[in-house]
């Protein structure tokens, strides 16, 4: 007897129990958890760019990886640096944590064997890392836990992508940027606000100033909440940053597991 195909829909909120039980009998043991965040984006961007961002490369990711489902994106993250400008939800480190434990927990008890974190919020990737090890150690020792934490590849891939796309990757900032306004632009187009575009924070930020970042807030080194430039996105550099990260979270994660 053949295993019965996936439905098209990977996402687990829009599947029946019946659903879910049926992926993991055809094999589909590995499940997706993004991570997003409810965060000022300048005065150009809504509050959701992170989470629309995760549920974007969800999508993409869980083809390229294949027989892998889809858990609801952790919108809220943390945020603490962002609180000063209105709007901005955070949760604490710890909270995010328990969140991210919780979803761990459940998803193994049900046959999940491989259970990846990523974010599209870089703000949330300390804490995954730092939790790592702690997701782990609560699951069974044949489950398969997994986070993507290196902002330095990330970044790095979003200039690469929008250099490819024909923009200028030094508008590369990381927040609210031609980056993430090209991939707004691309996924939600219009809420984003043409008259209000600014430019930001440019050029890398050095580690003291991420340091006043992390302790006293973003307008530490930016005013509006810009890092970077956002004048000169288009919907297609946004079609290929989204791919390019969604290609590199396929291959960290497709490489850990070939390495398992």
């Amino acid at each position: 007897m053949t295993a019965p195909e996936l439905p098209d829909e990977l996402r687990l909120e829009l599947m029946s129990f019946e659903q879910v039980s049926a992926a993991l009998a055809a094999g589909a043991s590995t499940v997706l958890i993004p991570c997003g965040a409810v965060e000022q984006h300048g005065p150009h961007l809504p509050l959701c760019m992170d989470a629309d961002h995760a549920d974007a490369i969800a999508a993409r990711l869980a083809r390229h990886l294949g027989r892998t489902l889809i858990a609801p994106t952790i919108k809220v993250g943390c945020s603490a640096h962002h609180l000063v400008f209105p709007g901005t939800i955070s949760i604490r480190p710890e909270t995010f944590e328990s969140i991210c434990l919780d979803y761990c927990t459940s998803l193994a008890r049900h046959g999940f064997r491989r259970i990846l974190l990523f974010s599209g919020h870089i703000g949330n990737f300390p804490a995954l890392q730092d939790m790592l090890l702690r997701l782990r150690s609560a699951v069974p020792v044949d489950v398969e836990i997994d986070a993507y934490c290196d902002a330095v590849a990330w970044i790095e891939r979003w200039r690469s992508a929008v250099e490819q796309a024909g923009g200028d990757p030094k508008a590369v900032g990381g927040h609210a940027d031609i980056a993430e306004t090209s991939l707004m632009m691309l996924l939600r187009p219009d809420s984003v606000r043409l008259d209000r575009f600014e430019v930001g924070h440019l050029g890398a930020l050095s580690e003291e100033q991420l340091q006043a970042m992390w302790r006293n807030g973003i307008k530490s080194v930016t005013a509006n909440g810009i890092i970077g430039n956002p004048f000169g996105s288009t919907a297609r550099i946004g079609e290929r940053c989204l791919a390019a990260i969604a290609d590199l979270l396929a291959v960290s994660f497709g490489s850990r597991s070939n390495a398992v």
